[in-house]
């Protein structure tokens, strides 16, 4: 255990410090305009990024970087192979910055500004400045994020989320379970609510068998899944349901999350940890403000609380 995995787990002990946490979390809910929760929010850690934010959308992302400013903090305590880690769970924000950016090549229409990655970037720096799907596809291919089988839109959507479970599966420690079964809900929505896509590409997905494909509802795709990962769709009886799962996935993630809290210090389960906290708690505040900008619904709230 090096001097640098005890700082880089004290310090995310501390950074746990800066969450809204769930009580705050449903106050800010329970206000009946976007502009009332904006004001709450202000006064709490996620004021730093939101500024002068007027709409839900920018409110929300600068909530999402302020959690990825705080695993930038975490990053530069941690020594080279804990980074690593690190860098591989928070590619879902480079995915991001690069699936905008694939947008704005096949519409030309606006995006918003990227997520500021410092150190957690891989290949963003030669992504952003890609003019066609040709170039994006051969940057990704020279990159820990491998090669997408076509420049086409859904082959590149597949393959960012492809390379960003392998990366997580590969040395994300415990996330690894967590990333196996996003990409089983994945599947889910492709299969059953898909816009009729082959369902092949899905096999690019790591971990993915065959015999998926051949499901037909929902409870028989759960039934073909490692039991490993099955339980993220054991409430799910039809297509229609599956948000029910995502909030499975996210109770799972942060009940577990909490069960590696209790690691030995300069363990690197305690970075795994703290980091799907702080990610758990930025989707709530930023749920929260959703629920907010609709009025405070009841229904919302009672939806919200279901995810908690």
């Amino acid at each position: 255990m090096s001097a640098e995995w005890i700082a880089g787990t004290v310090r995310g002990r501390l950074l746990l410090e800066r969450r809204l946490g769930e009580e705050p979390a449903r106050g800010l809910a329970a206000q009946s305009s976007f502009a009332a929760a904006q004001r709450l929010l202000l006064a709490s850690p996620y004021g730093r990024e939101l500024g002068a934010a007027q709409e839900l959308a920018p409110a929300q992302r600068a909530v999402a970087a302020t959690a990825l400013w705080h695993l930038r903090i975490l990053a530069g305590w941690l020594p080279p192979d804990g980074a690593v880690l690190l860098r591989a769970i928070a590619a879902w924000y480079e995915l991001v910055n690069i699936e905008h950016h694939i947008a704005w090549i096949v519409t030309g229409a606006g995006s918003p500004p990227p997520f500021e990655l410092g150190g957690l970037a891989t290949v963003w720096p030669r992504v952003e400045p890609a003019r066609s799907l040709a170039e994006v596809r051969a940057a990704l291919a020279s990159s820990p994020w491998g090669e997408p089988a076509s420049e086409e839109p859904p082959a590149l959507h597949l393959a960012l989320r492809a390379g960003w479970a392998r990366r997580v599966i590969d040395h994300g420690g415990a996330a690894g379970e967590w990333a196996q079964a996003a990409l089983a809900l994945l599947v889910a929505r492709e299969l059953l609510l898909g816009g009729g896509e082959d369902p092949r590409l899905l096999l690019a997905l790591p971990g993915v068998s065959a015999s998926w494909l051949s499901a037909r509802s929902v409870p028989e795709l759960a039934a073909r899944l490692p039991a490993r990962i099955g339980w993220v769709l054991h409430e799910v009886e039809r297509p229609e349901q599956l948000w029910r799962a995502e909030l499975a996935w996210w109770r799972r993630v942060e009940d577990d999350a909490q069960a590696l809290m209790r690691s030995p210090v300069g363990s690197p389960a305690l970075v795994v940890g703290t980091v799907a906290l702080l990610a758990a708690d930025a989707r709530r505040a930023a749920q929260a403000l959703a629920i907010a900008a609709l009025g405070g619904s009841r229904r919302m709230r009672e939806r919200a609380d279901a995810a908690a």
